[in-house]
């Protein structure tokens, strides 16, 4: 199964960046990006792709570690980024540093577990909000995101997410997740 780690936002902040994902999308441009859908939103800390069934209960137990050493810790969605023409997202402030180092331990938990992922980048916090399908200047957008501030709100577990990509074709089809597994920050 695919799998990933993330932090979800609670309801409260989903409503919150939904107010401002709709002025987005009145934007010149928009029509030609892929908008990511609100029962999707989350913060990837650690990807691991296609993972054995087998592999599945280690990495459980490794999670469960990870969450239990790090205490819950205040996060808001702020802003918004872009990387290069590919994507547009809304990003975090609050205790990046703390998040980054439950992502490092989600990212250890799937090492530890076996599962290999080759690719090793810095962490950066964010939520994606949409996909460039055209060479769209997504500039724009963010800068249209620049004044989004939402409510803080405690970042309090860490959650194994299955990805079920698309089957069918069909346009504007999105990938449906679901939490398999979630562990409370601090044990």
């Amino acid at each position: 199964m695919r799998l990933f780690a993330a932090i979800l936002p609670p309801d409260t902040a989903v409503v919150e960046l939904a107010d401002e994902v709709r002025t987005l999308r009145q934007m010149p441009g928009a029509d030609r990006l892929s908008w990511t859908g609100e029962p999707g939103w989350h913060f990837t800390l650690a990807f691991y792709g296609e993972v054995e069934d087998g592999v599945v209960a280690e990495l459980e137990t490794r999670l469960g570690r990870a969450a239990a050493r790090r205490e819950p810790f205040e996060l808001r969605l702020r802003h918004g980024g872009r990387f290069g023409h590919r994507a547009l997202w809304a990003g975090a402030e609050g205790d990046r540093t703390e998040m980054a180092r439950l992502a490092d331990g989600a990212v250890a938990a799937g090492r530890r577990a076996g599962i290999s992922r080759e690719e090793h980048r810095s962490y950066t916090p964010h939520l994606t909000l949409a996909r460039n399908r055209a060479d769209e200047d997504l500039r724009p957008f963010v800068d249209a995101l620049a004044e989004f501030e939402g409510q803080p709100w405690t970042a309090g577990e860490l959650c194994l997410v299955r990805s079920n990509l698309p089957v069918g074709g069909r346009p504007g089809e999105r990938p449906r997740y679901e939490t398999v597994r979630a562990w409370a920050l601090g044990g």
